[in-house]
């Protein structure tokens, strides 16, 4: 019951632009404002977004009294837009909790988290975790019921030593019936997302040293 998840992150070059001004005005039209606001999306950082609310009310601080008007009517239209794009671009995730579809995360403040889900009862379950090499480092006896289970395991192998944070740590679930066959199911990590890959066509999201298609995200987490 293992599913590999995608392991590569390089960070995007970020870019950096000028905009002119007119000194003979202090004030700017609706046409400009949406301008400004799509170039500072287009250059902006991508791991560190800026704060879209703080950015709009600076913009409209600098608008005439007419443009505050017109600009008003579409404030919530543009920040459904900037939404739709950060989500889809992966970088909305940046910081948060997610579960998602894989097996392979990495020890962040000295654990690492997993859950398992069996399609029917089991007999027995073994839990195993992998390092980089496939060596297992840690084994414990499993839940058996049919359903969801979550693993955390604190980093201390089967000999006792304490493994630093980072490294990529893979479960495998091995689960048999009371007739000996094996049991179906499927697994998912849980880890804090700490940079976005957005150069392919698929845009990765990273865990410390691993990582899991934005695709593959199942559910954003509330924080402890």
């Amino acid at each position: 019951m293992t599913i590999s998840t995608v392991n590569s992150y390089t960070a995007p070059a970020s870019a950096t632009s000028t905009t002119s001004a007119d000194d003979a005005r202090t004030s700017i039209d609706g046409d400009e404002f949406l301008l400004l606001m799509v170039q500072q999306l287009q250059n902006q950082d991508p791991t560190n977004p800026a704060d879209t609310n703080e950015y709009i009310s600076q913009m409209i601080d600098s608008a005439s009294y007419e443009t505050q008007s017109d600009i008003s009517s579409q404030i919530t239209s543009l920040t459904d837009t900037i939404s739709n794009y950060m989500s889809s671009q992966g970088l909305g995730y940046l910081g948060q909790t997610v579960e998602a579809i894989g097996n392979t995360t990495s020890l962040q403040d000295g654990e690492a988290q997993w859950s398992y889900t069996l399609e029917s009862e089991a007999e027995n379950v073994t839990i195993s975790i992998l390092d980089e090499d496939g060596n297992t480092v840690y084994s414990e006896t499993g839940e058996t019921s049919e359903g969801a289970h979550s693993f955390a395991w604190d980093g201390v192998t089967s000999d006792g030593e304490q493994l630093q944070d980072g490294g990529q740590y893979t479960i495998q679930v091995a689960a048999t019936d009371a007739d000996g066959d094996d049991v179906s199911g499927h697994t998912t990590v849980v880890a804090q997302v700490t940079a976005v890959d957005t150069t392919s066509d698929e845009a990765v999201l990273g865990i410390g040293d691993a990582s899991v298609l934005l695709d593959n995200v199942l559910a954003v987490l509330a924080t402890q």
